[in-house]
């Protein structure tokens, strides 16, 4: 899946002349994208700096930061914000959620159950649509609360 969707934004990168949905793929922003999509551990931005940092040593955290915030607006990427956490990344484009762990501070993606959509979970005000979701649950994680093994290892 990761890779078949790199494939697809090269592809698409490539068709619109090294761009994506008019967004130019600069080699920094090429690389966060790809520290992003290798570990998809929603990584904080100093996270993120610090891998790109490894790959390309000139990289400055600004940049970083401006690549975040660059790669979000044009929805290649989620910008995850839980109280006043440090904003994750999430390369994840599809309609889920977040658990964030209390205690080691893992971040899991939740998805939606396949049956279900998204407008059928909320009691919506009538005539109300959604366009934008942003839900994040905190709690402890399988692993922190001792439960790993019994749930097949690592949540």
């Amino acid at each position: 899946m990761v890779s078949k969707l790199r494939q697809d934004i090269a592809a698409k990168s490539e068709s619109d002349g090294g761009t994506l949905g008019g967004l130019r793929m600069t080699k920094q922003r090429k690389l966060v994208y790809d520290v992003l999509m290798d570990e998809r551990d929603h990584p904080t931005a100093t996270e993120v700096y610090i891998r790109s940092k490894q790959r390309m040593s000139s990289i400055s955290l600004a940049t970083v930061y401006n690549c975040l915030e660059t790669l979000s607006a044009a929805g290649l990427v989620k910008q995850v914000n839980v109280g006043r956490d440090a904003s994750r990344y999430c390369p994840n484009l599809a309609e889920h959620a977040h658990f964030i762990c209390a205690k080691c501070e893992q971040v899991f993606d939740i998805g939606l159950k396949s049956d279900k959509k998204v407008e059928s979970v909320w009691a919506l005000p009538i005539g109300a649509r959604i366009d934008h979701l942003e839900v994040a649950m905190k709690g402890v994680c399988a692993n922190c609360n001792g439960a790993g093994e019994e749930l097949g290892g690592k949540g």
